[in-house]
């Protein structure tokens, strides 16, 4: 199977030298995604309100791929503080309740910009 590349439009994705997601064989990578709207690259303040965005994201991503948020075997979620935890894990639960891949969140002391509070990358089995 051939190596495709998706990308979102973000101006991020050229300008840095990545693809919003990479399917290799049956596997779906999709990159660490923050919470901004790409049509409007604007992002909200609460934590939890870009953990929504950036599921918006990924599930098109993986739709765009032949995957859904269903076929998740992995997520690894990055907070910029401790307080963001439990409302990005919130939102994780709405999200993967049933699916319940196999996750870790990590704290860390920063992303690119300030405004940006959680990023999340996941990888997914393409749909069976």
């Amino acid at each position: 199977m051939t190596r495709s590349l998706i990308s979102t439009g973000s101006p991020f994705e050229r300008a840095f030298g990545y693809s919003r997601a990479v399917i290799d064989g049956d596997l779906v990578f999709v990159s660490g995604t923050t919470g901004y709207d790409y049509a409007t690259m604007t992002m909200p303040e609460d934590a939890a309100e870009q953990a929504r965005n950036i599921f918006r994201t990924i599930e098109g991503v993986l739709a765009e791929a032949g995957s859904s948020l269903a076929q998740v075997v992995r997520a690894q979620y990055f907070v910029t503080d401790r307080s963001f935890c439990e409302p990005v894990l919130g939102v994780c639960g709405e999200v993967f309740r049933e699916i319940r891949p196999a996750a870790g969140i990590y704290v860390i002391a920063g992303l690119l910009k300030p405004e940006m509070k959680v990023e999340i990358e996941v990888t997914a089995r393409l749909a069976r």
